[in-house]
């Protein structure tokens, strides 16, 4: 009946509509230009707009063991007015059931504050672009008894904020819905607009969008501002502040596609087809029903991004009323002949298209949504890992905060490519997003390098980690985050597995935990069937119900075994042998990763004596650590008490094949948890340090990781004056099976890889100044060459850019590498002269760096040393204005260096 009732409408629908004036397409415009921003100076100076009341802090140690028991969520009730109520409702759109939906109280909280009128002068606050990080300037906070310790950075992130903006909007826009998406904001956003409460959301690394249509003033000027509250105590790592992602303004007609509307499935795939399943959601804010015609049409993407040539194929253009108020889902097929797959390199290609569907009314376009796909076939198999498009993919991966280092939490998508680009170098295909939702632009880069995806959202449930992390909103807003993020980012093909938690304190509570982890996987499979679910666990074991609640096992450290050496045997804490068998046993079914594993860490190019004897140590003073200078000796056998070295790793995952690869913690330094030295800034984990310099543990990985690549490398350094004579082991890393040492030409004999055995020791070498030289060779022949010299004096500087061309956009920036060298040109791998840097030319020195975890220089400043011998400068063009940039860095007694830049 209700189908004929429509048929009947529909003639009389479209006829209404033939006298309406022909609508515009979808814009989305970048709002990140122009913004005011004021902070207080302290909590207790801010206003009372809150978003709901914290449990008293209790607590507040910031140096606890990463793998410490997290503890129950502490209870309190209002006793003040907060907004709670009045941002719930933002996210309906997420709560599945319409009866769980939160009712908007009436009132408009705020409106009398004066930071959200428009005639309020706010012309003393800082001028900003986004995104924006506001802590990352520093300065930063020392001592033990700082306000933000080392666990969370060091930095101020803490506090509360506000950014103001004017929009202009023309009386043409007047019936059109506009939407504000802001794709991170840290943390509890809350959004005015023309002096009306909008709404908000809590979550600090949740994409969301905000309907601004009933608020907006057309034809004239509205004033936008957002309230941003980010408590200290809240994270176990660096958050940042602000908004530090994009932030859009979305103008479309009444009747669109959705937000994050489309969801693409690739079911069939043979050589010679591919069925691609569009299923778009359409929405329809009008008082009336509208009747639509729908097709999405699917082009290839060129390596530009763009699509290149006709399309391809398209589904059937359909009919269809959307009801008043409503959304109506439409599912449509579409079939590539002959179809490019996505893979990752080096033996798949990360081929990628784009479907573009078009909503018509009265053959007028209402609605174009562009939705970037990939076509690929995902396999999980307990015995054969991982299969994507039936070629079986070990995963080398690595686990990455958020962060950019020197940039802090604020985005920018060169700085983020070039952590890829040499993550890919060494041979990583892998990244885990540890432990929340990226920006979209990373995943937009990982699709287009051919990075395979672990996509994780939580550190914490309903159990706390630090007093004032994601625990205190979980209740109320579990629902809304997990389904916002899995729906922004499904189309990605670079994402291949949801992990929906992270060592949550959940694993302890028997089937309480498991009950909530099925509740939150079922969400997750209701959003995205086509991927698997994970959770990551470093203490439930294969008996525990919580253990088998996901689709894919990941063990965090739990698979090589925790403290389980006799190096370990005086520590406290988790300890367990290793359990990669047992949980196979469990689960034959069920892939296993390494979800993380290693924790190794080290300072670059430090190196301390004695030299651990075995291939896996913890850290103490006079074994591997220097308490006093903050700094972890780089043989790279060191970790921290739950971890182990990658030598470890690699032999447990030698001796167990069905494991199908995991991710190392971590691909890159990042600020905060500077694990074992809390006094520090950073951390200590990282294959490459917090500038982007390499650690000796990259070439170890790389040795792993590319085995076609001739590569050979040796450490330590070798200018050791003062230790003549002294035992000065000699470690070698390659890709061959055997590697000939010489020490001033005299060969010190030849040795070849063992069973399990991932590095070459000379343990017996004493030190005499000269050259060290390793010949590396594979099946007897010849493979690579490398050796390191007693350097001279530092008697001048070095540097070099990693591109010579920038692009005049504040967006653009050039990575400049500095090295103190010796007459001969050789880098000085002990020199730590004061550093000075001036930039002439359209740009600016953003910051500098030296990866040196104890240096507590703030990051924009334009003198740094040199850390064993190496530093970093960071330069952004100026917007619009095209020309020469040199930059000058200069030493006392150096020779000075200078690079030139082309912006255009």
């Amino acid at each position: 009946m209700q189908k004929l009732i429509l048929l009947i409408l529909l003639p009389l629908l479209l006829a209404s509509c033939k006298s309406a004036p022909s609508p515009a397409v979808r814009e989305k415009i970048l709002l990140n230009s122009d913004w005011y921003f004021f902070k207080y100076d302290s909590t207790q100076q801010a206003d009372a707009l809150i978003y709901d009341v914290r449990p008293p802090l209790s607590d507040t140690r910031d140096d606890k063991p990463a793998d410490a028991q997290p503890t129950e969520a502490l209870q309190v009730e209002a006793d003040v007015p907060v907004l709670k109520p009045w941002i719930l409702p933002s996210g309906n759109a997420f709560i599945k059931n319409p009866a769980q939906h939160h009712q908007r109280p009436e009132g408009q909280p705020g409106s009398d504050f004066p930071f959200v009128q428009g005639d309020f002068d706010d012309s003393a606050w800082e001028h900003v672009d986004l995104p924006h990080d506001w802590a990352i300037a520093g300065p930063f906070m020392e001592g033990w008894e700082a306000e933000v310790g080392g666990g969370m950075g060091r930095l101020p992130s803490h506090g509360v904020a506000w950014y103001r903006k004017k929009l202009d909007l023309p009386q043409s826009d007047a019936g059109r819905q506009i939407v504000l998406e802001i794709e991170g904001a840290m943390s509890y956003a809350m959004v005015w607009l023309n002096g009306q409460l909008v709404g908000g959301w809590p979550y600090g690394y949740n994409s969301f969008q905000l309907d601004l249509s009933p608020y907006v003033h057309f034809g004239g000027e509205n004033q936008l501002a957002i309230r941003i509250d980010n408590p200290p105590h809240s994270s176990r790592w660096y958050p940042g502040g602000g908004l530090y992602r994009n932030v859009w303004l979305h103008k479309t007609e009444a009747v669109h596609v959705a937000q994050w509307g489309t969801y693409i499935t690739t079911p069939k795939i043979t050589e010679a087809q591919a069925t691609v399943e569009v299923e778009t959601r359409i929405a329809n804010h009008l008082d009336r029903a509208a009747p639509v015609k729908l097709q999405t049409e699917i082009f290839y993407l060129g390596s530009d991004g763009q699509p290149e040539g006709p399309a391809l194929a398209s589904t059937p253009e359909m009919d269809v009323l959307i009801l008043a108020h409503s959304e109506t889902t439409v599912k449509a097929k579409a079939f590539v002949e002959a179809p490019l797959l996505w893979g990752p390199p080096p033996t798949q290609t990360p081929h990628r298209y784009r479907a573009l569907t078009t909503l018509k009314q009265n053959g007028e376009t209402l609605d174009r949504y562009a939705t970037n796909f990939g076509i690929r076939t995902l396999d999980f198999d307990g015995e054969e890992g991982l299969k994507v498009n039936g070629e079986r993919i070990f995963i080398k991966g690595v686990n990455q905060h958020h962060d950019l280092g020197a940039l802090g939490a604020a985005f920018n998508r060169r700085a983020a490519e070039r952590q890829l680009q040499l993550l890919a170098e060494m041979g990583c295909n892998a990244i885990r997003m540890a432990h929340n939702p990226p920006a979209p632009e990373l995943l937009a880069l990982t699709d287009s390098m051919g990075f395979l995806v672990v996509n994780e959202i939580y550190d914490s449930w309903e159990r706390k980690k630090t007093p004032w992390d994601f625990h205190l909103i979980f209740p109320d807003w579990h629902e809304q985050d997990l389904r916002a993020f899995v729906r922004r980012d499904r189309n990605h093909p670079s994402v291949v597995l949801w992990s929906y938690g992270n060592e949550v304190g959940e694993q302890y509570t028997e089937e309480a935990g498991a009950e909530l982890s099925r509740r939150l996987r079922d969400i997750v499979r209701d959003e995205d069937p086509s991927r698997p679910t994970t959770v990551s666990m470093n203490y439930a074991k294969p008996h525990m119900p919580f253990s088998g609640v996901a689709d894919v096992i990941n063990l965090n450290y739990q698979g090589e075994g925790i403290r389980n050496t006799p190096a370990h045997a005086h520590l406290t804490g988790i300890r367990t042998d290793p359990l990669y068998p047992a949980f196979h046993q469990k689960y034959p079914d069920k892939l296993i990763l390494s979800s993380e594993n290693a924790a190794a860490i080290s300072s670059r190019g430090t190196y301390l004596f004695p030299v651990a004897e075995g291939f896996s140590s913890p850290v103490s003073d006079g074994q591997g650590g220097d308490s006093k200078a903050m700094h972890v000796s780089a043989y790279e056998l060191y970790a921290v008490d739950f971890g182990s070295s990658a030598d470890k790793v690699f032999a447990t995952k030698d001796q167990h094949p069905y494991v199908g690869g995991g991710f190392v913690w971590s691909g890159w330094d990042y600020l905060g948890e500077p694990t074992p030295y809390y006094l520090a800034r950073s951390s200590y984990f990282g294959i490459i340090d917090l500038a982007g310099f390499k650690k000796d543990r990259y070439y170890l990985y790389q040795s792993r990781w590319r085995p076609e690549l001739p590569m050979v490398h040796l450490l330590p350094h070798w200018n050791w004056p003062g230790r003549e004579g002294q035992l000065t082991p000699v470690h070698v890393f390659t890709s061959g099976d055997e590697v000939e040492l010489f020490l001033n030409g005299q060969s010190l004999g030849r040795q070849q890889k063992e069973p399990y055995e991932y590095r070459l020791r000379w343990d017996e070498l004493r030190y005499t100044p000269g050259e060290l030289k390793a010949v590396a060779y594979k099946n007897g022949a010849p493979w690579a060459e490398t050796r390191v010299v007693t350097t001279g004096a530092p008697t001048a500087l070095q540097a070099r850019a990693d591109r010579s061309t920038l692009q005049a956009e504040a967006s653009d920036l050039a990575f400049v590498s500095v090295e103190v060298c010796d007459a001969d040109g050789n880098t000085v791998p002990n020199a730590h002269p004061l550093l000075t840097f001036s930039l002439e030319g359209p740009g600016e020195i953003v910051a500098t760096d030296n990866g040196d975890p104890s240096d507590m220089t703030a990051f924009p400043s334009l003198q740094r040393k040199a850390f064993n011998g190496k530093c970093l400068v960071i330069i952004r063009p100026q917007k619009g204005k095209p020309g020469t940039l040199q930059l000058t860095v200069s030493a006392k007694d150096l020779e000075s260096a200078t690079v030139r830049l082309q912006s255009e």
